[in-house]
Protein backbone atom coordinates (compact mmCIF):
# COMPACT_ATOMS: atom_id res chain seq x y z
CA UNK A 1 0.00 0.00 0.00
CA UNK A 2 1.62 3.52 -1.02
CA UNK A 3 1.54 6.24 1.46
CA UNK A 4 -1.02 8.03 -0.35
CA UNK A 5 -3.47 4.84 -0.54
CA UNK A 6 -2.75 4.59 3.46
CA UNK A 7 -3.85 8.35 4.06
CA UNK A 8 -7.00 8.53 2.07
CA UNK A 9 -9.37 6.69 4.48
CA UNK A 10 -8.44 9.42 6.90
CA UNK A 11 -10.23 12.29 4.58
CA UNK A 12 -13.38 9.93 4.38
CA UNK A 13 -13.79 9.30 7.88
CA UNK A 14 -13.03 13.01 9.11
CA UNK A 15 -15.94 14.59 6.58
CA UNK A 16 -17.88 11.23 6.08
CA UNK A 17 -17.07 10.03 3.42
CA UNK A 18 -16.95 13.71 1.48
CA UNK A 19 -14.09 15.28 -0.29
CA UNK A 20 -14.12 18.68 -0.03
CA UNK A 21 -13.50 20.56 -2.63
CA UNK A 22 -13.51 24.79 -2.67
CA UNK A 23 -15.18 26.23 -5.65
CA UNK A 24 -15.90 29.70 -7.13
CA UNK A 25 -18.11 30.90 -9.94
CA UNK A 26 -18.14 34.28 -11.56
CA UNK A 27 -21.33 35.17 -13.22
CA UNK A 28 -23.12 37.55 -15.41
CA UNK A 29 -25.87 37.94 -12.81
CA UNK A 30 -26.97 36.58 -9.61
CA UNK A 31 -30.05 34.53 -11.07
CA UNK A 32 -28.87 30.88 -11.46
CA UNK A 33 -31.33 29.99 -14.01
CA UNK A 34 -31.42 33.15 -16.67
CA UNK A 35 -27.82 34.44 -16.03
CA UNK A 36 -24.18 33.47 -17.35
CA UNK A 37 -21.51 31.36 -16.04
CA UNK A 38 -18.64 32.30 -16.93
CA UNK A 39 -15.96 30.98 -15.08
CA UNK A 40 -15.69 28.61 -12.39
CA UNK A 41 -12.69 27.35 -10.56
CA UNK A 42 -12.71 23.87 -8.36
CA UNK A 43 -9.62 22.94 -5.83
CA UNK A 44 -10.25 19.46 -3.77
CA UNK A 45 -8.47 19.69 -0.17
CA UNK A 46 -6.09 17.00 0.82
CA UNK A 47 -3.75 15.58 3.57
CA UNK A 48 0.01 16.84 3.25
CA UNK A 49 2.72 14.17 4.78
CA UNK A 50 2.21 15.98 7.82
CA UNK A 51 -1.15 15.05 8.40
CA UNK A 52 -1.96 19.16 7.30
CA UNK A 53 -4.80 20.23 5.35
CA UNK A 54 -3.54 21.51 2.35
CA UNK A 55 -4.99 23.01 -1.22
CA UNK A 56 -4.98 20.29 -3.96
CA UNK A 57 -4.84 20.47 -7.49
CA UNK A 58 -6.65 23.22 -9.19
CA UNK A 59 -9.10 23.14 -11.72
CA UNK A 60 -10.53 26.06 -13.94
CA UNK A 61 -12.56 26.74 -17.03
CA UNK A 62 -13.50 30.10 -18.80
CA UNK A 63 -17.20 29.16 -19.93
CA UNK A 64 -18.84 30.70 -22.98
CA UNK A 65 -22.65 32.44 -21.84
CA UNK A 66 -25.36 29.43 -23.06
CA UNK A 67 -27.65 30.34 -25.23
CA UNK A 68 -29.77 32.99 -24.56
CA UNK A 69 -28.01 34.02 -21.11
CA UNK A 70 -28.54 37.42 -20.00
CA UNK A 71 -25.58 39.12 -19.31
CA UNK A 72 -25.92 41.97 -17.24
CA UNK A 73 -23.12 44.97 -17.37
CA UNK A 74 -23.28 45.69 -13.92
CA UNK A 75 -22.28 41.96 -12.98
CA UNK A 76 -19.68 42.44 -15.75
CA UNK A 77 -18.08 45.89 -14.69
CA UNK A 78 -18.11 44.14 -11.17
CA UNK A 79 -15.94 41.35 -11.77
CA UNK A 80 -14.22 42.53 -14.70
CA UNK A 81 -15.06 40.44 -17.52
CA UNK A 82 -15.68 41.33 -21.07
CA UNK A 83 -17.61 38.10 -22.59
CA UNK A 84 -16.61 39.69 -26.15
CA UNK A 85 -12.62 40.08 -25.92
CA UNK A 86 -11.27 37.52 -28.15
CA UNK A 87 -8.23 36.29 -26.15
CA UNK A 88 -11.02 34.97 -23.76
CA UNK A 89 -13.36 33.59 -26.44
CA UNK A 90 -10.20 31.44 -27.73
CA UNK A 91 -9.55 29.80 -24.13
CA UNK A 92 -13.46 29.58 -23.03
CA UNK A 93 -14.83 26.49 -23.30
CA UNK A 94 -19.20 25.81 -23.80
CA UNK A 95 -20.75 24.55 -20.19
CA UNK A 96 -20.56 20.99 -21.29
CA UNK A 97 -17.32 20.52 -21.96
CA UNK A 98 -16.01 22.50 -19.16
CA UNK A 99 -18.12 20.67 -16.57
CA UNK A 100 -16.90 17.03 -18.21
CA UNK A 101 -13.21 17.68 -18.13
CA UNK A 102 -13.20 19.55 -14.53
CA UNK A 103 -15.70 16.49 -12.80
CA UNK A 104 -13.96 13.90 -14.54
CA UNK A 105 -10.39 15.06 -13.33
CA UNK A 106 -12.15 16.04 -9.52
CA UNK A 107 -13.54 12.13 -9.71
CA UNK A 108 -10.19 10.73 -9.72
CA UNK A 109 -9.17 12.94 -6.65
CA UNK A 110 -12.30 11.43 -5.19
CA UNK A 111 -11.52 7.76 -6.02
CA UNK A 112 -7.90 8.16 -4.69
CA UNK A 113 -9.04 9.58 -1.58
CA UNK A 114 -11.75 6.84 -1.15
CA UNK A 115 -14.29 9.34 -0.93
CA UNK A 116 -18.10 9.05 -2.16
CA UNK A 117 -19.03 11.98 -2.69
CA UNK A 118 -17.74 15.74 -3.09
CA UNK A 119 -18.98 18.56 -0.54
CA UNK A 120 -18.83 22.23 -1.97
CA UNK A 121 -16.62 24.85 -0.05
CA UNK A 122 -17.32 27.87 -0.83
CA UNK A 123 -17.40 31.63 0.84
CA UNK A 124 -21.34 32.21 0.25
CA UNK A 125 -21.22 28.45 -0.75
CA UNK A 126 -25.04 28.30 -1.87
CA UNK A 127 -24.66 31.19 -4.67
CA UNK A 128 -21.90 28.76 -6.10
CA UNK A 129 -24.05 25.38 -5.79
CA UNK A 130 -27.00 26.99 -7.62
CA UNK A 131 -25.10 28.15 -10.49
CA UNK A 132 -23.20 24.82 -10.28
CA UNK A 133 -26.66 22.92 -10.30
CA UNK A 134 -28.29 25.25 -13.05
CA UNK A 135 -25.32 24.66 -15.11
CA UNK A 136 -25.27 20.76 -14.52
CA UNK A 137 -28.64 20.70 -15.76
CA UNK A 138 -28.20 22.74 -18.75
CA UNK A 139 -25.74 20.67 -19.32
CA UNK A 140 -26.72 17.41 -19.23
CA UNK A 141 -23.50 16.23 -16.88
CA UNK A 142 -25.54 15.35 -13.81
CA UNK A 143 -23.76 11.63 -14.12
CA UNK A 144 -20.53 12.93 -13.89
CA UNK A 145 -21.35 15.64 -11.06
CA UNK A 146 -19.24 14.36 -7.61
CA UNK A 147 -21.11 16.87 -5.76
CA UNK A 148 -23.48 16.47 -3.04
CA UNK A 149 -27.10 18.10 -3.86
CA UNK A 150 -27.54 20.95 -0.98
CA UNK A 151 -24.67 19.75 1.23
CA UNK A 152 -21.93 22.47 2.01
CA UNK A 153 -19.60 23.50 4.04
CA UNK A 154 -19.50 27.84 4.01
CA UNK A 155 -16.68 29.81 4.90
CA UNK A 156 -18.49 32.75 5.43
CA UNK A 157 -19.54 30.84 8.36
CA UNK A 158 -16.60 29.29 9.93
CA UNK A 159 -14.56 33.26 9.54
CA UNK A 160 -17.73 34.37 11.30
CA UNK A 161 -17.25 32.27 14.13
CA UNK A 162 -13.71 32.31 14.17
CA UNK A 163 -12.25 35.41 13.53
CA UNK A 164 -15.82 37.83 13.50
CA UNK A 165 -15.21 38.42 9.90
CA UNK A 166 -17.53 37.86 6.87
CA UNK A 167 -15.62 39.50 3.92
CA UNK A 168 -13.27 36.72 2.06
CA UNK A 169 -10.62 39.47 2.51
CA UNK A 170 -10.83 40.58 5.87
CA UNK A 171 -10.90 37.02 6.97
CA UNK A 172 -7.71 35.69 5.40
CA UNK A 173 -5.43 38.88 6.43
CA UNK A 174 -7.14 38.16 9.88
CA UNK A 175 -5.67 34.59 9.49
CA UNK A 176 -2.17 35.81 7.89
CA UNK A 177 -2.48 35.05 4.76
CA UNK A 178 -1.93 37.56 1.91
CA UNK A 179 -5.03 38.70 0.27
CA UNK A 180 -4.49 40.88 -3.45
CA UNK A 181 -7.75 42.84 -3.93
CA UNK A 182 -6.75 43.61 -8.00
CA UNK A 183 -6.66 40.23 -7.99
CA UNK A 184 -10.25 39.43 -6.25
CA UNK A 185 -13.32 38.30 -8.67
CA UNK A 186 -10.88 35.72 -10.34
CA UNK A 187 -12.73 32.73 -9.77
CA UNK A 188 -9.28 30.76 -9.54
CA UNK A 189 -8.01 33.46 -7.23
CA UNK A 190 -10.42 33.27 -4.89
CA UNK A 191 -10.43 29.77 -4.81
CA UNK A 192 -7.36 29.49 -3.92
CA UNK A 193 -7.35 31.87 -1.02
CA UNK A 194 -10.83 30.26 0.10
CA UNK A 195 -9.14 26.98 0.26
CA UNK A 196 -5.84 28.48 1.85
CA UNK A 197 -8.69 29.81 4.76
CA UNK A 198 -10.19 26.94 4.88
CA UNK A 199 -7.32 24.57 5.30
CA UNK A 200 -5.86 27.53 8.02
CA UNK A 201 -9.28 27.25 9.87
CA UNK A 202 -9.18 23.28 9.48
CA UNK A 203 -6.07 22.91 10.72
CA UNK A 204 -6.50 25.07 13.78
CA UNK A 205 -8.91 22.67 15.24
CA UNK A 206 -8.41 20.54 18.30
CA UNK A 207 -5.49 17.11 16.93
CA UNK A 208 -7.68 15.32 19.43
CA UNK A 209 -10.20 15.17 16.89
CA UNK A 210 -8.23 14.39 14.26
CA UNK A 211 -6.54 11.52 16.34
CA UNK A 212 -10.22 10.32 17.54
CA UNK A 213 -11.14 9.74 14.32
CA UNK A 214 -8.01 8.11 12.87
CA UNK A 215 -7.99 5.99 15.79
CA UNK A 216 -11.42 4.91 15.59
CA UNK A 217 -12.67 0.92 14.59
Amino acid sequence: MTQEENKAPVIGQRFRGFLPVVVDVETAGFNSQTDALLEIACIPIVYDEQGQFVPGPSFHAHINPFEGANLDRRSLDFIGIDPSNPMRIAMAEDERTALRRIFKSLNEVRKAQHCTHAVLVGHNAHFDLGFLQAAIARSGTKNQNPFHSFSVFDTVTLSAVMFGQTVLARACIQAGIEFDGKEAHSALYDTQKTAELFCYILNKLSPHLLDTLVTEP
